[in-house]
């Protein structure tokens, strides 16, 4: 049977908002017969869902494309919903019946001239310039006959939480989002039909001042982007009868202050229950008039990013009594979030609750490593009844909790960990025979989640929570093995080419509120960066890799294109990168004593992802048709890599920079002539050899060394390097009682002590682009970059010392694509393997001979639903196509 599922629009279920020209459509196909490919489609879009009011019909066209699909000729109208259904046939002559029926919804589509309401402030006066209290603004309006429809977009300078009926509006959190807001602002998009009622309503807001206006940066800075929080809001009411209303935000909206004493993303929240009254309060001396602001509204767009809600809660698993007496909730899990709790007492009695990553040696709550960061929360009771609390407008990154204030019997049921991130659906699953190895897998799992918070940070505790453009490279396809990061980057990647500079330079973060937040002695310059600008390249081809997303590349090309410019026309010898700072191999365990750049010569660093930004910005120009910018790509790569060749590599082919580092970008990045390629690896493996079998690399080397390593033949050499639980390596923190990854390879020394207290953050997930290594090696699942998004997919396991069985999957645009493996007694090998409708894919069996090789109990060359059968490079390679496979062989004995 053949059945069409698993509908998208734009990557989302049922999104409301949209201000894409054209919606692209995808899809899943499922049938109970291997090899289906999908030769045909057809998709019908209605106004209604009851498949009435037809607007557009492809009918059947002759194609196997089943994601980013657009629909030629036709154009979506504003504010519109539109009901869409697909039907499909296969190469089997199978047509299925016509899929559930789902929805897409456009938003304003023209924000210029769309905007009928005026931005409004609370009244600033010269004594409330300095409240750092969070306002509330709110509107009256009387209804008198049934609503048809009812949409409210909004935004804000600063954070909002919208209100209606004294209920909150919408699950999403830190709306409208971190953007370049001088140039790119989101608006959010709700449905209240059902929220409002016959008679008086009251829809209001708080105001907060979130990255816009509150503390950003280690400096004690704020208000980057501006002074005032402001709100920007239209409610658009389609009655039954046919007629329309308004209400938007202008000079007859009221403000009044909140509960909400203080606000901010680093320092927690202060609020005092006793000043909480109700939307609806009609106490004339509680509400003042509000002041219209002008502020542009051209630079508005809609959500792009999936938003960031509340996925899941955590109970506490403990309470504990530290050696200096302080009480102390343990989480079980370092998240990000904050804490929701329940607590009774007299009026105006004050509880507060500071928040942590880890407890010292002596087992005292540490908060060294946050520096400015309060990550404190304090709550003033009303009294009498139980009251229950949770912040607004701030997050934290902790495990634990200590309380103050609050009563000598804690029930650690009135206690709930509120996890909150980007609503990114979870598409990667990893298990195998290792717990160690399963704990990783989850630390890096949560490392991206308490990271992935609207902007890729690079720690979400200290008084940092930057988009550093260098960490989300490093882990960006790991993230995307994990999650669907597609929305959630192209939203980022559109705030990087907004802060682009006009010379093509990329700041060291992204959104960039000023460069000057990292001025100091080291450096002269806050962008550039080699491996942290090249986020602007490396970024939107994996991307594409990863979910074939042609239109996000296209869209991305001309950045790659000013990135590359822009070293180009950088000091005096075009061909090489020597001029201007670099953070090099950062954190890597060969630097010099007080310095936190590695060893590896950084215009080695430099050249090195010069020539890989060139070498995939051709690529790009070739998916693109661009074949003349291509050809100019090719050439400027070879002018790279001669030049390469001749500053860092001897004549004899070895390489002059010593390090692990550097030998692995060369390899990674193809820098070398066949002769030296040989060499290199052998100078990695004695490199590796002289640490003892341990990695020096930092943020540069690491995310490339064990890929490296299973490239080149020294496979279990990397499985090695995985298995350290010692330090350096990664079990080393897993072992230490990590529940996230650590920024440090040694956060918490072997002694006990910590790493200094100025930069050391338990939930970095830079060194988690281990992952990458696990999904794509370890279990060897991968995407063809000729067909890419996985409609081609290589599977070629890899299995190694330590492990007796690995299973992993992947949720692709394409459906679930599955490899596991076992090893069995007597040197027997069991490999399972998943491929989705409307894909082909080629496993490699690893130490395979043809003839030993049983697919389901039927010999291998006489399986039906093998499409080919090659020996390339001494492996075994079975073409197939889609449908669940068990392979069962005897491994063949391998020379050691």
């Amino acid at each position: 049977m053949l059945t069409v599922h698993h509908l998208r629009c734009e990557y989302k279920i049922n999104p409301i908002g949209l201000d894409v020209r054209s919606p692209r459509l995808s899809w899943h196909l499922q049938s109970d017969q291997r090899n289906c490919i999908q030769t045909a489609y057809q998709i019908q879009l209605y106004l209604q869902d009851s498949h009435e009011q037809m607007v557009w019909n492809s009918g059947k066209v002759i194609s196997n494309q089943s994601i980013h699909v657009e629909l030629d000729g036709w154009l979506p109208s504003a504010r519109t919903r539109y009901h869409y259904r697909i039907k499909v046939w296969d190469n089997f002559e199978n047509e299925s019946d016509w899929s559930n029926t789902a929805f897409f919804e456009m938003g304003l589509m023209d924000s210029t001239n769309a905007w009928r309401a005026e931005w409004i402030s609370a009244p600033l006066s010269a004594e409330e310039e300095k409240d750092e209290s969070c306002p509330r603004l709110r509107t009256s309006f009387q209804l008198s006959k049934a609503v048809a429809k009812a949409r409210v977009y909004v935004t804000a300078l600063g954070l909002y939480e919208l209100h209606l009926n004294n209920k909150r509006v919408g699950e999403a959190y830190f709306t409208p989002g971190w953007t370049s807001y001088s140039k790119r602002l989101q608006y959010q998009t709700y449905d209240i039909t059902d929220s409002l009622e016959i008679g008086e309503n009251t829809l209001g807001a708080y105001l907060g001042d979130g990255w816009y206006k509150g503390y950003l940066g280690w400096k004690n800075e704020q208000q980057f982007y501006g002074k005032r929080t402001a709100l920007l809001l239209e409610l658009h009411i389609e009655y039954s009868d046919g007629s329309e209303e308004y209400i938007v935000t202008n000079e007859h909206w009221q403000s009044s202050s909140s509960a909400i004493q203080m606000s901010d993303i680093y320092m927690g929240e202060t609020y005092d229950a006793r000043l909480e009254s109700a939307w609806t309060d009609l106490d004339p001396s509680s509400w003042s008039p509000v002041e219209v602001l002008n502020h542009p509204k051209d630079i508005i767009v809609a959500q792009e990013n999936v938003p960031v809600t509340q996925v899941e809660h955590l109970q506490p698993i403990a309470i504990l009594t530290t050696p200096q007496g302080d009480r102390v909730l343990d989480m079980g899990q370092n998240m990000v979030g904050w804490m929701k709790f329940k607590v009774q007492g007299k009026s105006g009695h004050k509880v507060e609750l500071l928040h942590a990553e880890i407890l010292d040696h002596d087992g005292n709550f540490y908060t060294d490593n946050l520096r400015a960061a309060k990550q404190r929360i304090q709550y003033t009771l009303k009294g009498g009844e139980a009251e229950t609390y949770e912040p607004h407008f701030t997050f934290q990154g902790f495990r634990y909790v200590k309380l103050i204030g609050f009563p000598e019997h804690i029930n650690l049921q009135d206690f709930t960990g509120v996890v909150l991130h980007s609503n990114m659906e979870q598409t990667g699953e990893f298990k195998c025979s290792s717990s160690l190895v399963n704990q990783l897998h989850h630390n890096i799992l949560w490392g991206q989640k308490g990271n992935f918070l609207d902007v890729p940070t690079d720690c979400p505790q200290r008084d940092e929570r930057l988009g550093w453009t260098g960490d989300a490279q490093m882990f960006i396809r790991t993230a995307s093995y994990l999650m669907n990061t597609a929305p959630f980057f192209t939203k980022w990647l559109r705030d990087l080419g907004a802060d682009q500079r006009a010379d093509g330079g990329i700041p060291f973060f992204v959104p960039n509120p000023s460069s000057d937040i990292f001025s100091n002695e080291m450096q002269d310059t806050g962008h550039s960066s080699a491996a942290w600008g090249d986020a602007a390249v490396i970024c939107p081809w994996t991307l594409y890799e990863m979910y074939g997303d042609i239109r996000l590349l296209a869209e991305q090309y001309g950045s790659m294109k000013r990135w590359v410019d822009y070293i180009y026309n950088q000091g005096d010898k075009p061909y090489l990168w020597n001029t201007g700072f670099h953070f090099g191999d950062w954190l890597a365990l060969d630097s010099k004593p007080d310095s936190y750049i590695g060893a590896t010569d950084p215009d080695y660093v430099a050249t090195a992802f010069y020539a890989y930004s060139v070498s995939l910005t051709r690529k790009a120009a070739l998916a693109l048709g661009k074949s003349e910018e291509a050809l100019h790509y090719g050439e400027l790569h070879d002018h790279i890599v001669k030049a390469f060749r001749e500053e860092f590599v001897t004549p004899s082919g070895r390489i002059a920079v010593p390090t692990q580092t550097a030998v692995v970008l060369a390899l990674h990045f193809d820098l070398l002539e066949e002769s030296g390629r040989k060499r290199a690896i052998d100078q990695l493996s004695k490199l590796i050899a002289e640490a003892n079998n341990h990695l020096t690399t930092g943020f540069v080397g690491t995310p490339y060394l064990n890929p490296v390593l299973s490239e080149t033949g020294q496979h279990e050499l990397a499985y090695t390097l995985l298995f350290h639980e010692d330090y350096p390596s990664w079990l080393y923190q897993v072992t230490q009682g990590a529940t996230t990854i650590w920024e440090h390879w040694d956060g918490i020394k072997e002694d006990g002590r910590m790493w200094s207290a100025d930069m050391n953050s338990f939930n970095h997930y830079a060194y988690g682009s281990i992952g990458e290594w696990l999904y794509r090696y370890v279990a060897g699942i991968r995407a063809d970059v000729e067909r890419p998004g996985f409609q081609a997919i290589h599977i070629e396991p890899q299995p190694g010392p330590g492990l007796d069985w690995v299973e992993a999957s992947v949720e692709t645009m394409y459906g679930k694509v599955l490899s596991g493996w076992t090893r069995q007694e007597q040197g027997e090998m069991q490999i399972r393997v998943v491929v989705p409708a409307n894909t082909t894919a080629i496993v490699v069996l690893p130490n395979a001979v043809s003839d030993t090789v049983l697919l389901d109990d039927v010999a291998l060359d006489q399986a039906s639903d093998v499409n080919d059968i090659q020996l390339e490079a001494g492996q075994l390679q079975v073409m197939l196509g889609s449908g669940s496979y068990l392979f069962q062989y005897k491994m063949q004995l391998t020379e050691a």
